[in-house]
């Protein structure tokens, strides 16, 4: 009986991404994120959403610029994850620098074939993300500043978010079913700041290390804190701005703000350790979610 030997590349590529760009957790989010702000965009332009083609490709390129970002970070951190992770996979050799760079140009074809399907202006819009994401390395070697400080490193990075949720914005009104205006400010805003809530969340403990890159090294623990909490208030006013939720179902994308306010009463309590994760992973999840059934069914 013959053996069935499975191409090499595609193989470590697969266990690479099993790894660490977990499908439970990045695609789940990119998918649900794509949803509601397409969605909410609908909504607040008089219609109720329903996904239709379109929003499937713009949820596929989201994911794999995504993955993209993913696949390039690991090889802009090899030399500090040499010291800090040797257990990373570009750091053992289960993966190669050519082998991520081989999947990143394929990644692009695809991101770009599949936007073709929409438009030329859509092509360049989903270009923008990854382009500006490959200029990051050549800044950060460049800069001290940028490597070291974290609050300067997110401020310098954290623009490839806007340009993916601009994206996003800007293909559904080129398709017509999103009417523009300047209420695309606060509902980019609103996703801006449930994403930067759990980027603090994550990035705050009362213990740290140097070089560790945490912002409660920089603003203390209870100042990470505060602005992690000040990012779910933002989210939460331009929820109310956009939609003037005047019932309990229009309240709904505003109840997950809940979970963050138990986490930072753990936090600031016990006085050690982390700012727990699952609350902040679950308001990012909920957030979208409720704002997708309001999308669905409010309008």
């Amino acid at each position: 009986m013959s053996t069935v030997v499975l191409p090499r590349v595609p193989v470590r590529l697969g266990r690479f991404v099993l790894r660490m760009f977990r499908p439970h957790v990045y695609v789940t989010y990119g998918v649900l994120w794509v949803f509601a702000l397409e969605g909410s965009a609908v909504a607040l332009s008089g219609s109720a959403w329903r996904p239709t083609a379109a929003t499937a490709v713009r949820a596929a390129c989201v994911v794999l610029v995504l993955l993209f970002l993913r696949m390039l970070d690991e090889q802009k951190d090899l030399a500090h994850d040499r010291v800090h992770h040797p257990d990373r996979p570009l750091v053992t050799g289960a993966i190669t620098v050519p082998e991520l760079r081989g999947a990143m140009t394929v990644i692009t074809v695809v991101v770009v074939g599949l936007n073709a399907a929409l438009s030329p202006v859509a092509v360049l819009l989903t270009l923008l993300p990854p382009a500006y994401a490959l200029a990051l390395p050549v800044l950060e070697a460049a800069s001290a500043a940028v490597r070291e400080r974290p609050l300067l490193n997110l401020a310098v990075t954290y623009p490839v978010q806007v340009l993916l949720g601009g994206y996003v914005y800007l293909t559904a009104a080129g398709s017509g079913t999103v009417t523009a205006d300047w209420r695309a400010v606060p509902l980019l805003a609103l996703c801006a700041g449930v994403f930067l809530h759990f980027e603090f969340a994550r990035k705050t403990a009362w213990e740290s290390a140097p070089d560790d890159g945490l912002y409660s090294s920089v603003l203390g623990p209870a100042g990470s804190a505060a602005v992690a909490l000040a990012l779910v208030a933002g989210a939460v006013v331009c929820d109310v701005l956009l939609f003037r939720p005047t019932t309990v179902p229009g309240l709904l994308p505003c109840l997950p703000a809940l979970l963050p306010a138990v986490a930072a009463r753990r936090f600031l309590t016990a006085r050690h350790g982390g700012w727990p994760l699952a609350p902040a992973m679950g308001y990012v999840v909920l957030t979208h979610l409720a704002l997708v059934l309001q999308a669905v069914f409010l309008p």
